[in-house]
């Protein structure tokens, strides 16, 4: 596929979307090594692979590869990308490898500020269940799945694109989807009017034959429709979508709704909670549409559809105690997992424990965290998980408490530490019937795995 090539490093292989890739290309044929600084399920499985992972930066890590590949969380002056430039083997963004793989491909690629994942996932569900046997590269485990990727032996790719630092304009989607725009990556963008006009040109994309699939129940989605040059699908909840939902029945962990399309109504239930995730499923539906792919086959694939690894993932109920993790780590995406969880348990306490992802967003993003926790009885939040950020002088995890205790119906806010000292925390304070979630793109998980085994 690629000339020459047969040697692929992955520097910071260990990322759900790095090790994606690196897993198809181990399958396609070529020899594949990697470097992260952290073991974890993700690189444990690779190994298992049979790919060569090294726990620490070195540049004798590259030796021989043809090419090196590298994550956005990787710093410009790491050991191992200096060694292959000053030796003159070429050196590609992660999307970059993507983008030549969906070159070949007729491919799908999910964006938008939250919900890539989800919608990423249910698009794969649909395409599998159709037989359309894709490539997959997502930005997290399907519950039941060891990987976040699969090899397809088809012409169909399907993968989540990363608009953090404007790389997916490095892709070459055949079909666009854009689930929402909001204020993100402000350490990168000035404005949402850089953020908008980034998506605008990476809609644009796409060639004559494809298609823009945009939620238009987001503001700043809408604003940019006028400017997309190619077939725009519009879907979400309002009368002027083409593909809509109606007659929205939430249940606990489950949703149903009738579809509205082409003045055609299927009724379709799906193993996922709040409004935010019967968006994504809308916008995996127009895929499917799309690909004529029949009605029958996508209310089947949504049955199946057991939810993703960490995305309001049940961990497990013990002495009555129910433990949940979500990956939510933006304002709005705790705001809808906790009106969620709320929704299942309207007369519960709720203890949430939150971990802030990078200072960057702390600094930009802190004050917004203000109605984020309305729903949680008790809000619990530790230090700032530094994602290889390096630490900024004056930001940290108090400018996020500072903004809830500004709610008026804000939860009780507390400040802890040490993972142990929250452990202690919730055993003096929890009771049969209260629910806990850790929140966050961090290690915050691991509170939950230490509070079950001291239960």
């Amino acid at each position: 596929m690629f000339g020459r090539i047969n040697h692929i490093h992955f520097v910071g292989i260990g990322g759900a979307g790095m090790s994606g890739i690196a897993l198809v290309m181990k399958n396609l044929g070529y020899k594949v090594t990697g470097s992260d600084i952290a073991k974890t399920t993700l690189t444990q499985y690779l190994i298992k692979q049979g790919i060569k992972i090294a726990y620490k930066h070195n540049e004798k890590n590259c030796f021989g590869a043809s090419v090196v590949v590298y994550s956005s969380a990787i710093s410009p002056n790491n050991l191992e990308l200096n060694y292959a430039r000053t030796h003159k083997i070429p050196v590609i963004p992660r999307a970059e490898m993507l983008g030549e793989l969906m070159r070949v491909k007729f491919s799908i690629a999910i964006s938008g500020t939250h919900g890539k994942t989800t919608t990423t996932s249910l698009i794969s569900a649909i395409l599998e269940e159709a037989n359309l046997h894709p490539t997959i590269i997502i930005g997290g485990k399907v519950v039941g799945t060891e990987t976040a990727a699969k090899l397809g032996k088809s012409e169909y790719l399907i993968a989540e694109a990363d608009e953090s630092d404007r790389s997916f304009l490095l892709l070459h989607p055949t079909i666009t989807i854009i689930t929402n725009i909001e204020k993100e990556h402000l350490d990168y963008y000035a404005n949402i009017s850089q953020i908008r006009k980034a998506f605008i040109e990476f809609a644009n994309k796409v060639p004559f034959y494809g298609s823009v699939i945009v939620n238009n129940n987001s503001p700043h989605v809408r604003t940019i429709i006028p400017y997309l040059k190619r077939d725009v699908i519009t879907y979400g909840l309002s009368n002027d979508a083409s593909v809509r939902a109606e007659n929205i029945v939430m249940n606990s962990f489950h949703s149903k709704f009738t579809l509205r399309y082409d003045s055609k109504s299927f009724d379709f239930k799906i193993n996922l909670p709040g409004i935010h995730n019967i968006e994504n499923s809308l916008a995996a539906i127009s895929v499917g549409l799309k690909l004529e792919v029949p009605f029958s086959t996508i209310q089947s694939a949504f049955e199946k559809f057991q939810g993703l690894h960490r995305r309001l993932e049940l961990k497990d109920n013990k002495k009555g105690i129910t433990l949940y993790d979500d990956y939510a780590h933006h304002p709005t995406e705790i705001k809808a997992t906790l009106a969620t969880l709320r929704n299942a348990y309207p007369h519960h306490r709720i203890f949430a424990v939150f971990q802030p992802h990078r200072y960057t967003r702390t600094k930009l993003l802190g004050k917004t965290f203000r109605n984020a926790f309305a729903n949680a009885d008790v809000a619990i939040i530790t230090d700032i998980y530094a994602a290889s950020e390096p630490k900024i002088p004056g930001v940290s995890s108090q400018i996020i408490i500072d903004a809830i205790t500004k709610s008026r119906s804000h939860p009780k806010v507390i400040y802890i530490k040490k993972f142990c000292d929250i452990n202690t925390y919730l055993l003096q304070h929890i009771k049969a019937g209260d629910v806990i979630i850790t929140l966050g793109a961090g290690n915050i998980w691991q509170i939950g795995e230490q509070l079950l085994k001291t239960l």
